[in-house]
């Protein structure tokens, strides 16, 4: 039995998230559903590296599911795509031996967040980005950066809702913020990460940015390991899973 692989994009502004709900449209229950009829009406259960909420998109997100088919890495990509709606894109097909799991094997993700500093929003880009009128302090969000990289315990920047039972405990390998006209990227890069921390991390940035804090109180608030130190959490819709690496 085939195992395979699959590197797959999304725009998340229509989905539910990732995981598959019953009353709601998701990106797992849309690649399940196009599954379900190349196996002429079998369920067949796909497996993530990790899952995105509401309104998150992604650029190499990665699944990998088992079949009783043996059809060329070609031929899936073409029948999945064709099946698939036009905000769920299969960038590439690979067979990988029994061993490989999408989500038990991640060496390092890395995301992405897209944030327009602009005073008057772009309603045609609402959906991809996030719109931050206030000014910021580009200098001051690269220093705070360099205080998140390194191997920290993130309670503190972690969502208190979260299920993640053990540590807390991730390594950032990249944090770095850059300005391009009025379009601000800001990277991740790391071992692995808890529920909603990107977009806390985020929200401490702009904090920053605004100068409400100091860049050196992001070593403070890691220490403390207490989610209410560190401020808001961002709107999803700037969020990019961007690439998820294997050994």
């Amino acid at each position: 039995m085939p195992r395979i692989k699959c590197i797959v994009s999304y725009d998340g502004s229509q989905f539910s998230g990732f995981q598959i709900q019953p009353k709601n449209r998701t990106v797992q229950g849309e690649i399940e559903k196009a599954l379900q009829k190349i196996h002429k009406g079998t369920s067949v259960r796909i497996h993530p590296s990790g899952r995105t909420d509401t309104g998150v998109h992604a650029v190499g997100q990665v699944i990998h599911f088992d079949t009783h088919y043996d059809i060329s890495n070609q031929n899936w990509k073409q029948a999945l795509n064709t099946l698939l709606p036009n905000d769920v894109y299969v960038k590439q097909v690979t067979i990988v031996s029994h061993s490989f799991h999408a989500r038990y094997d991640v060496m390092e993700k890395e995301y992405r967040y897209y944030i327009l500093n602009e005073r008057e929003p772009d309603i045609f880009k609402r959906n991809y980005v996030y719109q931050f009128p206030y000014d910021l302090n580009i200098e001051k969000m690269q220093e705070a950066c360099q205080y998140l990289e390194g191997e920290h315990d993130f309670t503190s920047l972690s969502s208190a809702k979260a299920t993640t039972k053990g540590s807390k405990v991730r390594t950032l390998y990249q944090a770095s913020c850059n300005r391009y006209g009025s379009e601000i990227e800001i990277i991740f890069r790391g071992n692995g990460f808890l529920y909603n921390m990107v977009r806390i991390m985020i929200g401490l940035l702009l904090d920053v940015g605004q100068e409400k804090r100091d860049p050196t109180e992001t070593l403070e608030i890691l220490e403390e390991k207490d989610r209410r130190l560190a401020g808001d959490t961002v709107p999803p819709q700037g969020l990019y899973l961007w690439k998820v690496t294997y050994s």
